[in-house]
């Protein structure tokens, strides 16, 4: 009876398909002259990060570590802005209405981080 009861835990353990909640951070680091505001985008569940209509504000140079809790496996991709111009974007832009690149999207790996470097707009500049 009781290697049934173990039999059927392990199981279970192992029917139920489960997304493994994840911890990382994102080194954001502005290389522009002017301000920058930056949105993570989660492309698999429609995640945004900070979220609620805010952004990440970075000065001109300026350098910030942002804590994210994410989903093992799940594509992160950051789009930036110039402050007072969305015109000028970065990665998949304010919206996440740009196409996804190498350089601007991650996979999300428990306790790990990974460098977001704002240099060069997608447009060119």
């Amino acid at each position: 009876m009781i290697r049934f009861v173990v039999i059927a835990l392990v199981l279970a353990a192992y029917a139920v398909p489960g997304a493994r909640a994840a911890d990382m951070h994102f080194y954001l680091k502005n290389r522009r002259h002017h301000a920058v505001a930056v949105e993570l985008f989660g492309q698999d569940r429609q995640k945004v990060w900070p979220g609620g209509g805010k952004a990440y504000f970075l000065d001109a140079r300026e350098k910030k570590s942002v804590p994210v809790s994410c989903i093992a496996g799940e594509r992160i991709c950051f789009g930036a802005w110039k402050v007072g111009d969305d015109g000028v974007a970065f990665g998949v832009g304010p919206d996440n209405d740009r196409p996804p690149c190498e350089y601007c999207c991650f996979l999300c790996v428990e306790k790990s981080s990974r460098d977001i470097s704002i240099s060069k707009p997608a447009d060119g500049d």
